[in-house]
């Protein structure tokens, strides 16, 4: 975070707050205290304070009747409510009147942490949306996007990366696979107040663990076997910038751990190092998985879930915005026309049909697949219906036909059949069939487990 964070505490006990104000002076933040309600909402009204920690029981204004008129003036400002066991109803009646969140006495003080950086978080982000209401000049669709759609849900996903961009929170992109979630990383490093620093991308997928380590965090020489020099990691190499953690679902509990470390401390060692290296860099993540779910059944550490879950933003799947096909067909015919020094001058109304009908299991990527397919298969000027992959002209077939039920048949249903279909062609090789779809290996993989439930 860039400026340093001040949090005003009102409690009416002296020691309580004494200790609460040593603790945040460690992690490097300015503390102001308040011994009631009513010296607390003074407070407010002279100075922007970015939390409150706010006690219920107090004798001079009691925490409850503070909050109320605090939040009446301001209401982006986070308060938490600190109570006892015996007063947590009165806090969960907080929340539902807009309080931030809720913390039970004694404290867990890595909650506590965690639950004020994440207020302040979501506090730039509601002041950055204000912001934009209010400079009429300042639209979001002001500045050029790399990002492709007219549909609805577009220009929603448009809007809150002008609203999130500028500021520094964690962001998570969740979207299914192939839907363009390292495209919308990009945009928001592009509009941030790092886009002069480097964009550094991982794909946590992709490495084995003891890899991935050594590629986020670096390695001194000699730290294992071909270690022949220092070497410096994601991490560092994205200082001043931001850094991209693509399928962090698919990370282990350890590797968690030291990333949990990182974006809690922003500190680092090397493998086989014992110097500490600060880490100055943006951390958006990424996943096709329900990280809740992964959760609640103990495969992802909930505490780094809410580090990284500050704001989550949601790629739609292409299937939800078929008003995007047009024009994203109409930039992929232009890019391989031109990368494969092909005349197009249209895509045939039966073609279009096709395409805009077809379920795109793989999203944009299979699309983008489909399209360079097609363009360097074509005949003549014109992109037609019979140069596309022949799962999708078959699809085409049985969706149109009297008397078949494709076109009745779920998404889901749509989407299993013509996976098979792929699978089936390819001769039972999952490596072939998943760059058919468009999709990963281990994403394929997952879908045919599901399907054999």
């Amino acid at each position: 975070m860039g400026k340093q964070i001040i949090i005003l505490v009102v409690d009416d006990e002296q020691v309580h707050r004494y200790m609460l104000c040593s603790m945040f002076k460690e992690w490097g933040w300015k503390c102001v205290e308040a011994d009631d309600g009513r010296t607390a909402v003074d407070a407010v009204q002279k100075f922007a304070y970015d939390a409150v920690l706010m006690d219920v029981r107090m004798a001079r204004m009691d925490g409850m009747e503070a909050f109320k008129r605090i939040h009446a003036t301001h209401p982006a400002l986070p308060v938490i409510i600190m109570t006892a066991y015996s007063s947590v109803d009165a806090a969960v009646e907080a929340i539902k009147h807009g309080a931030h969140d809720y913390l039970t006495k004694p404290l867990d003080f890595d909650r506590l942490r965690l639950t004020l950086e994440r207020a302040v978080d979501k506090k730039q982000v509601e002041e950055r949306k204000q912001e934009v209401k209010e400079n009429k000049d300042n639209k979001p669709e002001s500045k050029s996007s790399a990002i492709l759609g007219v549909s609805s849900s577009m220009l929603e996903l448009l809007e809150m990366i002008s609203y999130v961009a500028p500021t520094e929170v964690t962001v998570l992109i969740n979207g299914e696979s192939g839907t363009g979630k390292e495209l919308v990383a990009a945009e928001l490093h592009n509009k941030s107040e790092r886009s002069n620093g480097p964009f550094v991308k991982v794909n946590c997928a992709a490495l084995a663990e003891g890899l991935l380590e050594s590629e986020l965090f670096g390695h001194e020489k000699g730290a294992f076997t071909g270690a022949d020099q220092q070497r410096e990691g994601k991490f560092i190499q994205a200082t001043g910038g931001t850094l991209f953690l693509d399928e962090i679902g698919e990370t282990s509990q350890a590797m968690q751990v030291k990333l949990l470390r990182v974006l809690q401390e922003q500190e680092l060692q090397r493998v086989g190092g014992q110097e500490t290296i600060h880490a100055d860099a943006r951390i958006i993540a990424a996943t096709n998985r329900d990280l809740e779910k992964e959760v609640r059944e103990g495969n992802f550490r909930e505490d780094l879930y809410y580090r990284l879950n500050v704001v989550t933003v949601t790629v739609p799947p292409l299937r939800e915005r078929r008003d995007d096909i047009p024009l994203l067909v109409d930039h992929f015919v232009r890019k391989f026309a031109a990368k494969n020094r092909r005349e197009v001058t249209c895509v045939t109304t039966e073609c279009m049909d096709l395409l805009t009908s077809y379920s795109w299991p793989g999203n944009v990527r299979e699309l983008e697949n489909a399209i360079e397919r097609g363009v360097i298969l074509m005949r003549g000027e014109y992109l037609t219906e019979k140069s596309l992959p022949l799962p999708i002209q078959k699809q085409g077939l049985d969706t149109n036909s009297p008397g078949k039920a494709g076109q009745d048949l779920s998404l889901e249903a749509q989407n299993k059949a013509h996976i098979l279909d792929i699978l089936e062609k390819t001769g039972g090789n999952k490596s072939e069939a998943a760059r058919r779809l468009g999709i990963t290996r281990k994403t394929l993989k997952k879908k045919l487990d599901k399907y054999d439930e």
